[in-house]
């Protein structure tokens, strides 16, 4: 049976294990690190871009815009990368998105001396990345202190009337037209895509009232008016056409007395050249017709002194009665 040596109960003599070269940990201490710094240099030597994205790459101090998306390169830990969205963005004016009133941003004073809450909504976007960052502190709070400004500068030029119905387009556009003059003259990248009128109402709700009575009467007054254009553009044609029929018979009554007038004149005439011809003569014709048509019925008998002979007139008369007494 072999001895037990040091413990060793399989029978067996424990070899020493070999110790590991101190040189090559020191080789493999110094390689863990090294690829620890390239793998952050490698990171860092590339960035992806987003269609609605600019990037503004700055080195030593100096940006510069890229506008183009995907994978870009870039030297590590000398250029530093920031990035500015190329979307519309907005934000509100008046209130919060949770539907909070923000009064000291809507309460504002009209031309005529009234109060009006009114809520805004502003939309911009960024046109130049370079002149967003560095041009100004906050690009965003300048375009928010504009804005409330010219919109109170408007807001004044007008009745509450026009600002809470009728002039709310006007007062759009005149705002914006302010704002984006005021914008290109500032230069800080910013551009004023629009700006909306979200609501207008009186700060009380009796106000409110009133109002919303007012605007009741002016949809009804609205309403009756054209009701009334309605009715005349179904009355007008009819009493157009009796008045043209009208017209035209007055025309041809006019016409027909102008035959009958111009008629009797040349009669006239015809019986004067006639009494000029035989005078005599035209003055017993015109006594004969004046008595025929005054006296239709009255038979006229002369008796000539000298033949002694009779003459009834008028002649067809008489002898229609003769006849009718032979029978």
């Amino acid at each position: 049976m072999p001895a037990i040596n040091n413990g060793n109960f399989n029978g067996f003599e424990q070899q020493p294990r070999p110790r590991k070269s101190p040189r090559f940990v020191k080789k493999l201490g110094w390689i863990i690190p090294l690829l620890l710094i390239l793998a952050v240099l490698g990171m860092d030597s590339f960035y992806t871009l987003k269609e609605d994205q600019y990037a503004v790459l700055t080195t030593f101090g100096k940006p510069t815009a890229v506008s183009a998306s995907g994978l870009q390169p870039k030297i590590p830990l000398i250029q530093q990368v920031t990035k500015v969205s190329k979307s519309i963005q907005g934000f509100p004016l008046g209130y919060r998105s949770g539907g909070e009133n923000v009064e000291e941003e809507s309460l504002m004073i009209t031309y005529d001396y009234n109060f009006v809450n009114v809520d805004f909504y502003v939309e911009y976007r960024v046109t130049d990345p370079i002149k967003f960052l560095y041009n100004s502190q906050d690009p965003i709070g300048i375009l928010k202190m504009l804005c409330q400004s010219y919109i109170r500068d408007t807001i004044g030029l007008y009745d509450v009337d026009s600002v809470i119905t009728t002039g709310k387009s006007e007062i759009q556009s005149a705002i914006k037209q302010k704002v984006t003059d005021r914008l290109e003259r500032e230069d800080i990248g910013i551009q004023l895509v629009n700006i909306t009128i979200q609501d207008a109402e009186p700060p009380t709700y009796e106000v409110q009232q009133a109002f919303t009575a007012v605007e009741t009467a002016k949809q009804s007054a609205e309403t009756a008016v054209n009701n009334a254009r309605k009715y005349a553009n179904e009355v007008l044609p009819a009493a157009n056409a009796d008045a043209d029929q009208i017209i035209k018979k007055a025309e041809a009554y006019k016409q027909s007395k102008i035959n009958e007038a111009t008629g009797q004149a040349a009669r006239f005439t015809e019986l004067y050249n006639e009494y000029e011809k035989y005078p005599l003569i035209t003055k017993q014709r015109l006594f004969y017709e004046a008595m025929e048509d005054i006296l239709p019925d009255m038979k006229l008998f002369i008796l000539n002194e000298d033949t002694n002979v009779q003459t009834a007139l008028p002649l067809e008369s008489f002898a229609e009665v003769t006849v009718e007494g032979a029978k």
